[in-house]
């Protein structure tokens, strides 16, 4: 029995670095029979449970596992020793291992059982939040704060499960300002949960299905990954369950917002290569329109020539804008000056409700309420409420010390 657990042993080890799961069957079937001595009376029958287990493990991973010869090893010695012990192909199959009554594809489940087979209790995994929003507003998974330009295709997420790319275009003449007007989102495949899906919105057209057509991940017991449609064209939710990630994607007036919630360790799993992601290492320094999170104002109005479109003609002045945003923030924290700052940009009042919106989304997806609201600083270095506005009318900026 010793030999028989070291063979199928080296065959899990042997498959360390692939995304086939034989070796997680492999490590049960071991677990299960290395307690088990030879001499005793129930031996076989307890035998062929633990091999009837092993077996329903390896055809769960037939798919992923395909062309993987460890794994076809693995098949074949199944079946030779199922012969061997007489073993039937029904019949029940071992259940004492708490590993084998979890969900392989519940990443919430799959944390509680190594917890609980560590015999201690440690802290409930912990989850980041990163959202984009309006001019475009990043709020980075280290609660950063920032606003950019990155106009063009930007990498947000770039990791070993998930990949977010958006792209960026200008808002309005005569501003750095940009705003999102397409998202892709690649889920990656894992496991036997799902295979990879690739979601893409873009302005006007936000499905409430994956570029494939279908609106899940995994087969139909699984059903790992899925996304649900809250308001038609306008609201959509992911929900991966294998990695523990939700994310929301929103269309508010001509641009798209996007807010998600995932573990910190898979945020974490990324290579050297992948490091330019907006949502881990925020907007590179060339890329910032804010100074440390205080917002250059412009007075649109009264820079754009005449003729340019009604749209982007502000009709905003800094004290209707404070009014304006006040009507759907009450507390006056970054999200409502971002609003301030997208209005006096734009003069698009969409923008009230993206910021809005993004509110609701970090009170919904960030795991700690004392971390929904960030103020600025002040420039002495001190965290306030209060925040300087820098209006820039022509070549001249003027220092508004604003106290709301």
């Amino acid at each position: 029995l010793i030999s028989l657990c070291q063979f199928f042993l080296c065959l899990g080890d042997c498959q360390l670095h692939t995304s086939c799961g034989i070796q997680k069957c492999t490590t049960d079937f071991v677990s299960f029979t290395s307690h088990l001595n030879a001499a005793l009376e129930d031996f076989d029958l307890e035998f062929c449970k633990a091999l009837r287990a092993y077996s329903a493990c390896t055809y769960r991973n037939s798919k992923v596992c395909r062309g993987n010869l460890v794994y076809h090893s693995a098949v074949l010695g199944i079946s030779d020793l199922m012969a061997q012990r007489n073993c039937t192909k029904d019949g029940p199959t071992s259940s004492t291992n708490p590993e084998m009554t979890h969900d392989p594809c519940n990443y919430s489940g799959h944390t509680e059982t190594r917890e609980h087979q560590g015999g201690e209790k440690t802290p409930a995994p912990a989850y980041l939040f990163c959202g984009l929003f309006g001019d475009p507003h990043l709020r980075t998974f280290k609660d950063h704060f920032q606003t950019c330009k990155v106009e063009g295709a930007w990498p947000l997420i770039d990791n070993n499960y998930l990949s977010v790319q958006v792209t960026n275009v200008p808002v309005v003449p005569g501003s750095s300002a940009t705003a999102t007007n397409k998202i892709t989102i690649i889920f990656k495949s894992y496991q036997d949960c799902t295979e990879q899906k690739v979601y893409q919105a873009v302005t006007d057209d936000l499905p409430a299905a994956f570029v494939d057509g279908t609106t899940s991940g995994g087969d139909g017991n699984t059903r790992s990954l899925h996304i649900v449609e809250k308001v038609s064209g306008k609201y959509i939710e992911m929900r991966a369950r294998h990695i523990g990630t939700t994310v929301y994607v929103r269309q508010l007036g001509h641009y798209l917002t996007l807010a998600i919630q995932m573990p910190r360790e898979l945020v974490m799993a990324y290579e050297e290569s992948q490091d330019l992601q907006l949502c881990v290492n925020g907007c590179p320094s060339n890329e910032r329109i804010d100074d440390s999170g205080h917002l250059p104002l412009p007075v649109m109005s009264k820079l754009l020539p005449q003729g340019s479109a009604a749209h982007s003609r502000s009709v905003y002045t800094l004290e209707t804008a404070t009014t304006k945003c006040h009507e759907k923030m009450l507390v006056k924290d970054i999200y409502f000056y971002s609003c301030v700052f997208d209005l006096l940009t734009t003069g698009d009042a969409n923008f009230t409700a993206a910021a809005h919106s993004a509110l609701q989304d970090v009170e919904a997806l960030h795991p700690r309420k004392e971390h929904w609201h960030i103020f600025p600083k002040s420039r002495g270095g001190a965290v306030g409420r209060d925040s300087k506005f820098f209006v820039c009318l022509g070549l001249v900026c003027l220092i508004l010390v604003v106290f709301l």
